[in-house]
């Protein structure tokens, strides 16, 4: 595997499935487009799967874990150790994206690519990075080697879920301090200043925002020779778990498997993702708008159409676990609903 695995083409999308697969949607018993935004979905499914009925029975949700380093400047509402403890939670089946993955029949695969206290949980995947990053306001988050371990960690999920015949693959994350390593790299990329995309994380208050945001504008000045440079970013701001993410997305593409974002935390790896390699960008979809104050300017960037709105701000992936459903339900429709021709239905005049 190439060094630089990452830049390799996202696989081709389909054309001829996805075309045949408009052309279908015309002829369905229902007024052309009338299911909205459920329509594209089945389409571009299609297109990715390279069948006009497509799928999403088979669910693959992997949870990247890891500490940040930052946690000491005060920027979360919850202890560090917490991230840890919630690893053991999500294997023991209390987490919510734990009761989630059961209710979608999905698999579920725990990460721990780097925490403070040193684990050892049957049934979670130990990368052992580091014991969490660093903290970015002295220094890089991460080095060279640090980083290409998380995207390798997050691609190799991808290939495990590709031997399981996944159709959908869904990512989340888990670690106290992320929202503000998440923040930091968006920043960074976008070169917008922190107060717009800072938010309240795991509960913040008024007083805790706005030292988080006095934190990250201190950091983006220390790391300004990376602004707008996506690995530099990453590398430099980020957090073992945000490039798992990374990693993730890009293989999906590469690999042939289409992705269910998350959150803030999520759209902001994907957002890496697309700015390193911009093939990926057609295989993600996006299953939720969150309360994170930085989530809808992140979205917009990426032109994204998110499938839900319920004010979420849990992360673990809960929030695209929530549009499987949905997600589901278009490709029913797709697949099950009858033509004009097969319902003996009058269609609209030409």
């Amino acid at each position: 595997m190439s060094n630089t695995w990452w830049l390799t083409p996202a696989r081709e999308v389909d054309q001829d499935s996805r075309e045949q697969a408009l052309a279908r949607q015309q002829q369905l018993t229902k007024p052309t487009g009338s299911l909205g935004q459920l329509e594209a979905v089945a389409v571009q499914l299609a297109g990715l799967q390279g069948r006009v009925k497509p799928k999403a029975d088979k669910v693959w949700i992997a949870i990247f874990a890891g500490d940040h380093g930052v946690v000491a400047e005060g920027v979360s509402a919850y202890p560090q150790a917490v991230t840890g403890q919630m690893l053991h939670n999500f294997i023991m089946g209390g987490a919510a994206i734990s009761v989630l993955a059961r209710q979608l029949s999905a698999q579920l695969d725990v990460v721990d690519l780097g925490t403070v206290s040193p684990l050892n949980l049957p049934g979670v995947r130990h990368l052992n990075l580091g014991a969490g990053t660093a903290n970015f306001v002295k220094g890089e988050a991460m080095t060279q080697a640090q980083l290409e371990g998380a995207l390798a960690g997050g691609r190799d999920s991808v290939l495990r879920a590709k031997a399981a015949g996944t159709e959908l693959f869904i990512a989340g994350e888990m670690g106290i301090g992320n929202t503000t390593a998440a923040s930091a790299v968006a920043c960074s990329l976008l070169s917008c200043p922190a107060p717009l995309l800072v938010g309240p994380g795991t509960g913040l208050d008024a007083q805790g925002i706005n030292h988080k945001a006095q934190v990250i504008e201190q950091t983006l000045q220390l790391h300004a020779a990376q602004t707008g440079d996506a690995l530099g970013s990453l590398r430099a701001l980020g957090g073992f778990e945000v490039a798992a993410l990374v990693g993730a997305y890009l293989a999906c593409a590469q690999e042939g498997i289409a992705a269910l974002v998350d959150g803030f935390i999520c759209t902001v790896a994907a957002l890496v993702a697309v700015r390193l390699n911009p093939s990926c960008r057609e295989w993600l979809f996006f299953g939720h708008r969150g309360a994170e104050p930085g989530h809808r300017h992140v979205l917009e960037t990426l032109q994204a159409e998110p499938l839900l709105e319920l004010g979420l701000r849990l992360g673990e992936g809960s929030g695209a676990a929530l549009a499987v459903p949905l997600v589901r339900l278009a490709c029913e429709l797709h697949n099950g609903m009858a033509t004009f021709a097969e319902a003996a239905v009058a269609d609209r005049p030409a």
